[in-house]
């Protein structure tokens, strides 16, 4: 359902990562062994020892487990094509930023994109199906976009003011009432604080009120958090202070932006759970409906081969030490959370080396 700052399990990990590798020196450094990538190395910051202690006997270390239970309970998935995304800027937005979140938003769609790409990440999300065997939609549009630069609802907002903002934005832009292929994507800027933001979570989704928009929708708010707590919602391009200097430091972001890079993922992480359970009863772990384990939330911090226990995974650098998982549309490159494979039952992506 959300993407969490730092949960008890994710912090536990986090501390043993600190302990275990405070004596280790530098990241493990590949050369990635393609002509047309020469320039491009894979760098796994200190993978993690396989050990006996795993809770399958899988090969796979990343999330893999025959403990979790992820069903199908019914609902509805996003299969019509094109998905619809409507976007809602809330606060004062620069255009590079916006630049940057379109860019991964049409990346999604986008197969001209080297591999590993953005797209071939979605292939992940559209293994979920719904009781017709409708799969998830593998195009994703932006529909609509409206900027609300003079903060409508003020710079303080809750779960349920969130309502307002989107009512407001679809009653202004005249967004169409898209109940069968659209979601809303709220996006605050760094100035705009959330209820439980950086605290408990980073993004979260849900969907409308009839009472408070005028009818059922899908959404996910994310939030920047650049300047709040880049932290807990933009690692690993920023730390927690409890790490130290024993861990393998903050990796640089793929374009210069710590809290718009961070925020890519986070929203990411937010798509694949509204498309594959956009009312809340559709793809979960867990018996409770109204904190239910998603398909993001199983792979919390999970970006390459090798990942899990507080490590990130094998992942890519440029020649200028820039991190990233993943290509995406004109150039740009991104590092996204990996998301839960049903047929692996494990968190998979398309960087994976195993």
């Amino acid at each position: 359902m959300s993407s969490p700052a730092i949960n008890l399990l994710f912090t536990l990990s986090f501390l043993c990562f600190h302990i275990s590798s405070s004596h280790q020196s530098k990241p493990t450094v590949h050369s990635l062994n393609v002509a047309a990538a020469a320039e491009i190395e894979l760098v796994n910051p200190k993978l993690p020892p396989r050990t006996p202690l795993s809770l399958t006997s899988s090969k796979k270390f990343e999330g893999s487990s025959d403990l979790i239970h992820l069903r199908y309970h019914m609902g509805p998935v996003l299969s019509s094509s094109p998905i619809n995304i409507y976007v809602i800027w809330y606060g004062r937005w620069t255009r590079p930023h916006k630049s940057l979140i379109r860019d991964f938003l049409n990346s999604i769609s986008d197969a001209k994109a080297p591999s590993p790409s953005v797209a071939d990440w979605w292939r992940t999300a559209t293994l979920y199906t719904d009781q017709t065997g409708a799969n998830v939609s593998r195009s994703v549009l932006i529909a609509g976009e409206y900027s609300d630069a003079k903060y409508s609802h003020g710079q303080h907002l809750t779960r349920l003011s969130i309502q307002d903002v989107i009512a407001t934005a679809a009653r202004s832009a005249s967004f169409p009432v898209d109940h069968k292929n659209g979601m809303y994507l709220v996006l605050t800027s760094h100035d705009v604080t959330m209820q439980d933001f950086c605290r408990a979570v980073c993004g979260f989704h849900y969907f409308t009120f009839p009472s408070m928009v005028g009818y059922t929708m899908p959404y996910a708010w994310v939030g920047q958090s650049g300047k709040q707590c880049p932290e807990v919602c933009a690692y690993p391009f920023a730390l927690p202070g409890y790490m130290g200097h024993g861990g393998p430091g903050e990796l640089r972001p793929p374009n210069g932006e710590t809290g718009v890079d961070g925020m890519v993922s986070v929203i990411g992480h937010e798509l694949a759970e509204v498309v594959s359970n956009p009312l809340i009863n559709a793809w979960y772990a867990g018996e409770d409906p109204t904190a239910p384990t998603e398909i993001g939330d199983l792979c919390e911090g999970l970006y390459g081969t090798g990942g899990g226990g507080g490590y990130i995974g094998q992942v890519m650098q440029d020649r200028e030490g820039k991190t990233f998982n993943m290509n995406g549309k004109g150039g740009r490159k991104f590092l996204v959370q990996w998301i839960w494979n049903p047929n692996l039952k494990a968190c998979s992506g398309p960087n994976s080396v195993d």
